[in-house]
């Protein structure tokens, strides 16, 4: 081997372990969700314009009656949960799921006294999300479950022992969009005339974030999506 060789190869394979770092953090579900919410203008409700690309941050409200999800029971308007099991040993083990619920229902944002609807709609996935991990709770063999986590496993019928009685290796995860959470929708803007009034809402329309067949409503909790808006001077 030539000594340029044995230069040009440690080059050559830090670059390519460069890059597949690279890729895999910049296809990552929250990057793909960050860059294209930084597509849409932030703007205050009250200067919502229709049919243009807007994004908006503020408190989540419900609409409906909240869930409230097993492990927390916190209220939401949106979750998805998992519980996975280890399986295997060594280089050998992986993370199987063994159950994995996620909804989520119409919602509204409050920003300064003022509201906006969202409808996403799992059957017609007409929405992006990405939430933020609340919570995770586990158990393996030398760390029993607790009482909260078993009796989440007990309502799912997952048993926390194997046959010979040792403790599974289980993990909880969580994450949700809870009621007065501060979160962030981009979607196209329009304004809806209110057939019925709404609770604390004096006005006879309101702002809505939509979709249609070439852009899907994006929803995200994650902190580095809420913009300020500048002020004019």
């Amino acid at each position: 081997m030539t000594e340029s060789l044995i230069f040009v190869i440690p080059i050559l394979m830090f670059s390519l372990f460069g890059g597949i770092i690279f890729l895999v953090i910049f296809f990552n579900k929250k990057n793909i969700i960050l860059r294209k919410l930084s597509k849409f203008k932030a703007k205050r409700i009250s200067q919502f314009r229709t049919n243009e690309l807007t994004k908006v941050s503020g408190k989540v409200l419900q609409v409906h009656e909240p869930f409230v999800v097993p492990f927390s029971k916190r209220k939401c308007i949106a979750y998805t949960f998992e519980i996975k099991q280890e399986v295997g040993s060594g280089k050998n083990s992986r993370w199987k799921t063994l159950v994995k619920k996620e909804d989520i229902q119409d919602f509204f944002i409050e920003k300064d006294g003022e509201l906006v609807m969202v409808k996403p709609s799992r059957e017609t996935s007409n929405f992006y999300s990405y939430m933020v991990e609340d919570k995770r709770v586990s158990s393996g063999t030398f760390k029993d479950p607790t009482p909260e986590f078993r009796k989440v496993l007990d309502a799912f019928g997952v048993e926390s022992e194997n046959w010979l009685g040792f403790n599974k290796t289980l993990k909880y995860t969580e994450s949700i969009l809870e009621i007065g959470e501060t979160i962030t929708v981009g979607g196209i803007a329009k304004w809806k005339t209110l057939k019925e009034p709404i609770e604390g809402h004096s006005y006879s329309k309101i702002a809505a974030l939509e979709s249609d067949v070439n852009q899907k409503i994006i929803i995200t909790d994650h902190p580095k999506a809420i913009k300020p808006i500048k002020r004019r001077l």
